[in-house]
């Protein structure tokens, strides 16, 4: 399966974690090395643009193909959320899923819904899991985003 990232350029080959781990995110806590993926490139885009301030046109980022193993994924259903899921900081609630996810070691990947666009999905890499060393990156490319979107 081919999931996708849109990163700075420097970034574009760690699957370390570190951002997620430094910065925590939606669904991980500070400390929790975590890789954020989406479903499609679209996704990707609008996941990172979500998080610019407005007017902004974002520059120096790749876009990423990731091959993964689709055999070991956690899928979250937007039932088993709390009520307030898609706000925009996002419930503490979120957090301790993923991070029990990490924690657990047990699948790979968590699959949930998108808060942008709750039909589509995002992706949570666990880069402790012992699968790990089946994901690799296809392909980096420049992506330049396109200024009718800010």
């Amino acid at each position: 399966m081919v999931l996708y990232r849109i990163t700075k350029c420097n970034y574009a080959n760690d699957l370390s974690g570190t951002g997620a781990r430094l910065y925590g995110g939606r669904w991980n806590s500070e400390g929790k090395d975590a890789i954020y993926l989406a479903s499609s490139r679209s996704l990707a885009v609008l996941e990172v643009l979500v998080h610019l301030p407005p007017l902004m046109i974002p520059d120096g980022y790749c876009l990423v193909e990731i091959e993964v193993p689709d055999n070991s994924i956690k899928q979250i259903y937007i039932e088993a959320m709390p009520a307030n899921w898609k706000d925009v900081a996002g419930p503490v609630a979120l957090k301790r899923i993923g991070d029990e996810f990490l924690k657990d070691q047990q699948y790979l990947l968590m699959k949930m819904p998108s808060s942008i666009v709750p039909m589509e999905h995002n992706y949570l890499l666990n880069p402790q899991h012992p699968a790990m060393k089946k994901v690799r990156i296809l392909k980096s490319e420049s992506f330049d985003f396109d200024e009718r979107l800010v």
